[in-house]
């Protein structure tokens, strides 16, 4: 099941804030700080492709199941 509609506008709008924090943190901030906003902006990313992949994975399996039926 993909991601509801709701659901990933609010987590395109963390990571467009959390690139916007960068950016200003990349001027004023120690290195760690950049370090982890960079980290949070690769989790959020991981997490919205990855769903669709678990997508992709639960079809297959499922026509899998209905082939060998």
């Amino acid at each position: 099941m993909a991601l509801s509609k709701q659901v990933e506008d609010s987590m395109k709008e963390a990571e467009r804030n959390i690139r916007e924090a960068l950016a200003f943190a990349a001027r004023t901030e120690r290195p760690y700080i950049c370090r982890e906003l960079g980290g949070m902006l690769s989790h959020i990313e991981n997490l919205m492709t990855t769903d669709g992949l678990f997508d992709k994975l639960d079809k297959a399996i499922k026509e899998s199941k209905e082939e060998n039926e």
